[in-house]
C-alpha cells in the first residue's frame, strides 16, 4: 500500500514515516502544501495523511482540490485543531478521518489499517480496475459486478451508482450528493428515479437471500454497509 504523508513538522514527519514504513507501507513525504499538492494529484496513492496547517497551501485546501477533481483517495487529517467546527469543516471539505495532534501512534496505526481496508482496489491481469468491498466485487471497466460466485451484469447508471457507494462504505449518501454524482452537468430525473435504481440494483446483488448491502436511510438517502 503507497502512502502520502504531507507534514511540515520534520520531527514528526520523518519518524512517522519510519514507523509506516516498517510496518510494511510505501510511504512519500513532502515538507510543504505544494509539493504534497502535485505529488497528491500525480502519485497513485492508497491513502493520504495530510496535515491541516502547511505552507503554501494548506492540508484542507489540497484535499478540496482533489474532491474538485472527482478523486476518492482516503484522506486522514492530522491538526492541532480540535473544535466541533474544525472537525466539521474537515469533514465537509472531504477527509474521511481526523486525528488531533499530538496522538498515540497505535491509535494512528489502527486508523490507516481502517481506512486502507474499506476499499480494496484490484489491478486484473488485463489492467481492469476493481472494487472490492466485503465479498461484492465490481468490474468497472466491464460494468459487471460478482457476488457468491455470480456474474451481475450491471446497467451504465447501476454500475456508476455501485461505485459511488463502494467508494463510501458505511457512509450516509444523501439523494442530493448521490443525483450530483450520477447526473453532474445533466438535466436531473424526477425524484422517483433514484429509488427505481436503487431497487433494480439491490434485486441484482441482493439476490437468493443474500445479505442486504444497501441500505435505506429513510428522508436522507442511503448507506452502502459490507457484509460481516
Amino acid at each position: 500500500m503507497k502512502i502520502l504523508l504531507v507534514d511540515d513538522e520534520t520531527e514528526l514527519a520523518d519518524p512517522l514515516k519510519a514507523v509506516l514504513t516498517r510496518d510494511g507501507y510505501n510511504v512519500d513525504v513532502a515538507y510543504d502544501g505544494i509539493s504534497g499538492s502535485q505529488l497528491a494529484i500525480q502519485g497513485n496513492y492508497d491513502l493520504l495523511i495530510l496535515d491541516w496547517m502547511l505552507p503554501q497551501i494548506s492540508g484542507l485546501e489540497i484535499c478540496q482540490d482533489l474532491r474538485r477533481q472527482g478523486k476518492t483517495t482516503p484522506v486522514l487529517f492530522l491538526t492541532a485543531k480540535d473544535t466541533l467546527d474544525d472537525r466539521v469543516q474537515g469533514l465537509d471539505a472531504g477527509a474521511d478521518d481526523y486525528l488531533v495532534k499530538p496522538f498515540e501512534l497505535r491509535e494512528l496505526l489502527a486508523r490507516v489499517r481502517a481506512l486502507l481496508r474499506r476499499v480494496t482496489v484490484l489491478e486484473s491481469a488485463t489492467t481492469h480496475q476493481r472494487l472490492k468491498v466485503g465479498d461484492l466485487e465490481l468490474d468497472l471497466d466491464n460494468q459487471v459486478a460478482y457476488r457468491h460466485e455470480r456474474t451481475i451484469e450491471l446497467s451504465e447508471k447501476e454500475s456508476q451508482l455501485l461505485e459511488y457507494l463502494m467508494r463510501h462504505p458505511g457512509e450516509l449518501l444523501t439523494h442530493i450528493e448521490i443525483y450530483e454524482h450520477l447526473w453532474s452537468g445533466e438535466e436531473q430525473p424526477s425524484s422517483n428515479v433514484l429509488a427505481a435504481l436503487i431497487r433494480l440494483l439491490r434485486r441484482k446483488i441482493e439476490a437468493n437471500n443474500e445479505t442486504q448491502l444497501i441500505h435505506t436511510v429513510y428522508g436522507k438517502g442511503y448507506r452502502f454497509v459490507e457484509e460481516k
